[in-house]
């Protein structure tokens, strides 16, 4: 939409907005008039074709003559591409069309003159303004347009990358000087808006130590979409592969084997595709290494074409997994004797980790009781408490605890607990592990 000029100027700005033609489809059925008297698979067998009635074949013959160009044979197939529509031409943009964020915006621009006498000195300038800012696309102030002719023009195309969505406006200047020498300024504006092509909706799930991300792609605009690439991009910690149903095993979202890989198709209207990609921690030290409470997973690179090849591409924010609270210490175990006596004492070798970035400790550690009344049958062999030193940050610490069974069979190991004798807090105890308790 325009704003027209006010007040008289010899000039004024044409805008027409430069894009791919689209497909002539003509509406009419189309059909073999010989698929009226038998099925159209007697016509695969040539044998069955040379059975036919006389009258039949004559007509079979003329349906598939070519240079038949009679109106009664408006609607027959001359050829079994005729079903599909296609009259092999193409059409023209009726309308300023739908405008769509990631495309490049594209307008061939005419500044004529409308008047009996010729202009000179003009300056034009082609800007585009959105509600964040105002991007420059033409400026001829340091070499002015010498001079428009009465009835001539002066054309110019302009290429804008959309990065946008909402109200747009185009707004075309000209700075000039008429044929009575005065200095006059044209304005006009021409608005139009950008929509959203699509959208991304996702989810995130964790198992253990692996995340997976679903990524579900709608279209919404009124043509096809074919997506060349759909790539997610991790964040430094973390690696991605991406899960395709037709595959044993993952494939690697980077690998670039395929010299060429066919679009994904999403249909117009509401079509919607998804997507499934397997994140991992890129190291082992990455887990030590991430902030409580950063959870940023990556960020999706989308490209996509439409019917005509005309190109699109967006960027996704950054997509966030489930907010991920590290401990600030953890105590594992790492070896356990594989045979263990009544009554006689065994080592458990341990390991207490610092995951924060200061010092911790010195810790005392123990086996804590659910209740008053609750009998263990795995105990320590010993002073019942334990004193370890300060452990530095992201650092970590092994020591062995001695403990001794008091009852055969499966007994579990369980209530190890590690308390900051400066800090005065007691950590989460270790998880309960089973062992096997044999009699000598």
């Amino acid at each position: 939409m325009s704003t027209a000029p006010q007040g008289s100027h010899s000039l004024a700005f044409r805008v027409m907005r430069l894009c791919k033609p689209s497909f002539h489809v003509e509406p009419p059925f189309r059909l073999d008039p010989a698929d009226l008297f038998v099925g159209e698979d007697n016509f695969d067998d040539p044998l069955a074709a040379a059975n036919l009635p006389p009258l039949l074949s004559t007509q079979l013959s003329k349906s598939m003559d070519s240079s038949n160009l009679t109106y009664g044979n408006r609607f027959h197939l001359h050829h079994p591409s005729d079903a599909m529509g296609f009259s092999g031409l193409l059409l023209l943009p009726q309308s300023f069309g739908a405008i769509y964020l990631g495309e490049t915006f594209c307008s061939y621009i005419s500044i004529n003159n409308s008047s009996n006498v010729e202009v000179r000195d003009i300056i034009i300038k082609a800007e585009i303004q959105t509600e964040r800012q105002r991007i420059l696309l033409l400026d001829t102030s340091k070499s002015p347009v010498e001079s428009i002719r009465a009835g001539g023009r002066y054309d110019f195309i302009v290429e804008h990358d959309v990065k946008e969505l909402g109200a747009h406006t185009l707004v075309c200047t000209a700075l000039y000087i008429d044929n009575d020498g005065e200095r006059k300024y044209l304005p006009q504006f021409f608005k139009f808006v950008v929509a959203n092509p699509l959208s991304v909706r996702t989810k995130v799930r964790s198992v253990k130590e692996t995340t997976y991300l679903e990524a579900c792609i709608e279209n919404h605009t009124k043509t096809n979409l074919y997506m060349d690439q759909v790539e997610f991009e991790p964040a430094p910690h973390w690696s991605a592969t991406v899960l395709k149903p037709d595959e044993l095993h993952p494939a690697d979202s980077s690998s670039t084997g395929e010299i060429f890989k066919p679009p994904i198709l999403i249909r117009s209207g509401g079509g919607i595709h998804n997507y499934l990609y397997q994140l991992k921690f890129a190291s082992p030290d990455s887990a030590q290494m991430k902030v409580e409470g950063t959870n940023i997973l990556g960020k999706l690179q989308i490209t996509w074409r439409k019917n005509l090849g005309e190109p699109g591409r967006l960027q996704t924010q950054q997509i966030l997994g489930a907010p991920i609270s590290r401990k600030e210490i953890e105590l594992q175990i790492l070896e356990i004797p594989s045979l263990i006596n009544l009554d006689k004492s065994f080592s458990v070798h341990l390991n207490l980790t610092n995951y924060t970035d200061r010092e911790l400790g010195p810790f005392e550690v123990w086996l804590s009781k659910d209740s008053v009344h609750e009998e263990k049958n795995v105990m320590i062999n010993g002073l019942q408490i334990m004193a370890l030193p300060q452990v530095g940050a992201f650092g970590s610490s092994d020591f062995h605890l001695n403990l001794i069974a008091t009852k055969l069979g499966i007994q579990k190991i369980s209530g190890v607990t590690v308390f900051d004798t400066i800090e005065k807090k007691t950590f989460d105890p270790l998880p309960d592990m089973e062992i096997f308790v044999e009699s000598d």
